[in-house]
């Protein structure tokens, strides 16, 4: 391990000094690179075979409409003595029906989803935070110090959740802890959803579960399988060290399975766990996490049954996946190893901001072409083409998202990142207000900080039918994975059941703008 530190030089030590000049995104959207734009076309083309056979039935179906009963007859006349002729209409018209139907995607569908919200007795504010740390004895004053600014600028509130492990003096890190809090986090979730749909079980066909960095035998998926008695042949998927963006990996993991399995139900789970994870050291590049994550989750209900339409909140229009990893820098920005007391944490690169820069504008690249109304792609494009390859000294045109999006949920990572991409992409208040809510109240609770995100928009009264909300997570590997939803009816809050429904109405607060002092 001492190896790999000093392979990685950027990881280390965060200092107030060096800390100012990276606490911002790079203008990801001034640098765009063709080959994401090529990319993005490429999506297009490949997943738009069907859409081209569409007009030709309609076509057809047009013509057909204007033909009597005569000219059928007449054309049965001509064609019934010449058997090639009917020969080959009758298989060109078998072949295009086939291809029709073989290349359609399955609709993939949200039944619903639920976000679970802790016992009140696990309410950590910051003081209690600070507190707490003080009593362990594990940390030195300068770093009580420098996580309680930490806090002050974090952008959560007085309302966040930690196990009872973490808080309990001594503190007990222990694996039947951890697995404690895993089961409380997991059915919590998974038992309010099913109440919600009123699915069994035993109808589920697919499990997905994510969490990054506790990884138990036997598996947390078979946890559930274990707990719920799902059949026999369910097909379980339990994906570990995949970071915050892991829980839309989740979501294209399930579509593609539900591409292949027909009358599935998916169950997705997303959560992280804290218990075995709190870091108990001083390297200050490992403290910040214990100061921005927090405890929860989520489970999500998808399925491609077509009877499910009617029911279901959102379809799922669009997922777009970019890994960095083949990058050194960008694999090396979040790496879970041991301090120099061998004591496990992750340590956080001074590269991060710029490395989350660079996967944000090749995923958001790769996206545009896919969402963006033909005007802005136009504009886009030109521009691009004009100042890429003719070289033009020509300003750079910035697509307008708010045109293909009514809705955005910006994973709740932390306040520095959220206020660059408000400003990048152009973002009004009311468009960040999900994501710097549950930052305020539930803290940065990993995957499942997304559907805290679309739970708090529901809570709102803000889904119309035919408003398309976008999901965007970015983790270690470093990775950046889109999700793009379109509401299938208008979502009534007075019977939405959600952890924000019996205090929506405090919200939104008033967070004071704090510079940050570490990226």
């Amino acid at each position: 391990m001492a190896d790999q530190k000093n392979e990685n030089p950027n990881r280390g030590s965060v200092n107030v000094e060096s800390a100012k000049g990276r606490n911002k995104l790079p203008n990801f959207l001034l640098s765009v690179r063709l080959k994401y734009v090529k990319l993005g076309y490429h999506y297009v083309i490949s997943n738009a075979m069907y859409l081209m056979l569409i007009p030709l039935f309609g076509i057809a179906s047009t013509h057909l409409t204007t033909l009597s009963i005569k000219d059928f007859l007449q054309l049965w006349e001509n064609l019934k003595f010449n058997l090639v002729s009917v020969t080959v209409c009758s298989s060109l018209m078998v072949f295009l029906a086939t291809l029709y139907f073989m290349t359609r995607p399955r609709g993939v569908y949200l039944v619903d989803f639920a976000c679970y919200k802790p016992h009140v007795d696990c309410t950590c504010t910051r003081e209690t935070f600070v507190e707490k740390s003080g009593l362990t004895g594990s940390f030195s004053e300068e770093n009580l110090s420098f996580q309680k600014k930490i806090l002050e600028r974090s952008g959560l509130g007085q309302k966040t959740y930690l196990p009872p492990a973490v808080l309990s003096l001594p503190p007990n890190p222990c694996m039947a802890e951890a697995r404690k809090e895993a089961e409380e986090v997991m059915f919590g979730a998974i038992d309010q959803l099913l109440a919600k749909t009123g699915v069994k079980a035993k109808d589920i066909g697919i499990l997905v579960v994510n969490c990054s960095l506790f990884n138990p035998t036997p598996s947390l998926s078979a946890m559930i399988v274990n707990h719920y008695k799902l059949r026999g042949n369910v097909l379980s998927y339990n994906l570990g060290g995949m970071g915050c963006s892991a829980g839309l990996i989740s979501i294209d993991l399930a579509k593609q399975l539900l591409q292949v399995h027909p009358n599935s139900y998916a169950l997705v789970v997303s959560m992280e766990n804290i218990t075995l994870n709190w870091y108990f050291g001083n390297n200050r590049s490992m403290l910040v996490s214990n100061c921005l994550f927090r405890m929860g989750g989520a489970a999500i209900l998808l399925s491609n049954r077509s009877g499910d339409r009617r029911r279901a909140k959102y379809q799922l229009v669009h997922t777009v996946r970019t890994h960095k990893g083949a990058e050194d820098k960008s694999y090396g920005c979040v790496f879970q190893e041991e301090d120099e007391t061998k004591r496990v944490g992750v340590a956080l690169s001074k590269d991060l901001m710029a490395v989350a820069g660079e996967a944000l504008k090749t995923n958001i690249t790769t996206l545009g072409p896919l969402v963006l109304p033909m005007s802005e792609q136009l504009l886009f494009f030109g521009t691009l083409v004009a100042r890429k390859v003719l070289k033009m000294k020509i300003k750079p045109y910035i697509p307008d998202f708010k045109l293909a999006f009514e809705h955005f949920c910006i994973h709740a990572g932390g306040r520095a990142v959220l206020d660059e991409l408000e400003k990048n992409l152009e973002l009004s208040e009311w468009h960040m207000e999900p994501s710097r809510m549950t930052l305020h109240r539930f803290g940065n609770t990993s995957s499942s900080s997304l559907w805290y995100e679309l739970a708090y928009t529901e809570g709102k009264g803000r889904i119309k039918k035919g408003d398309r909300t976008w999901q965007i997570a970015f983790g270690s590997g470093f990775k950046c994975n889109s999700a793009v939803w379109r509401a299938l009816r208008t979502i009534n809050p007075a019977k939405e059941k959600n952890p924000w429904m019996d205090e929506i109405h405090h919200f939104p607060v008033h967070v004071p703008k704090v510079a940050p002092i570490a990226s």
